[in-house]
């Protein structure tokens, strides 16, 4: 049983992708030795970060953290099993 639409599943999916990208760069950069000049290593911690956020973001619609009704919800909880 899924407890989002496809179009937020998706969405969470090409977030994590996004981010999971720019995370390996940066262990490339810190962990393997990888060099970059002074303005590449601002714009990779920068487009990092703002994967990072959009992530973030994606993953509390995905849980029903972000305010929004889950589809289908009148207040129901799914997880509870009566």
């Amino acid at each position: 049983m899924a407890f989002v639409d496809e179009e937020t599943a998706q969405e969470y999916r090409e977030a994590w992708e996004r981010w999971r990208k720019q995370v390996e760069h940066v262990h490339r950069v810190f962990l393997e030795g990888e060099s970059l000049g002074p303005d590449q290593m601002k714009g990779l911690l920068n487009r990092e970060a703002r994967a990072k956020a959009a992530y973030d973001e994606a993953r509390l619609r995905l849980l029903g953290l972000d305010g929004s009704p889950l589809p289908g919800d009148a207040g129901v909880n799914p997880f509870r099993k009566d």
